[in-house]
């Protein structure tokens, strides 16, 4: 198995996307490939990953307000429910989501689109930090 395997923390503050293109972006610039994948993987099973539009932070709002619809806390369905209202809707919203994604390399770039960004997902309301896994090969 070839290729190159980072990690960094991101801290979160609760629910909500935040960017982390730039240190995606930075790890492939430092692994000198020219041409070849780059994997970002985030072992939670209460937050998650997704490529979106980093230009207007409105489409994040309505992304979050939409899946929070779609995904109620309090639902009395729930069993899960030891961690917290917020916890089997975290699981929900990450499973259908996703906790891993794959993005193209060349020249030793990113091969985003032009409104395209990498964000982690926080699906919990507690503030504290998520690891995210980067391969590049």
């Amino acid at each position: 198995m070839s290729g190159r395997v980072s990690e960094f923390t991101v801290p979160v503050r609760g629910q909500g996307m935040v960017e982390i293109t730039s240190r995606v972006a930075a790890l492939v610039t430092e692994a000198d490939g020219e041409e070849g994948l780059c994997t970002i993987f985030i072992p939670h099973t209460s937050a998650s990953l997704v490529i979106q539009e980093n230009a207007d932070p409105s489409a994040q709002d309505d992304l979050e307000r939409w899946l929070a619809r779609l995904v109620p806390e309090g639902d009395p369905l729930y069993r899960h429910t030891s961690e917290g209202p917020d916890d089997m809707p975290a699981h929900i919203k990450a499973a259908l989501t996703a906790t891993s994604l794959s993005v193209p390399v060349r020249a030793g770039r990113l091969l985003l689109g032009t409104w395209q960004g990498i964000f982690l997902w926080e699906h919990r309301h507690a503030r504290g930090s998520r690891k995210v896994v980067v391969h590049i090969g």
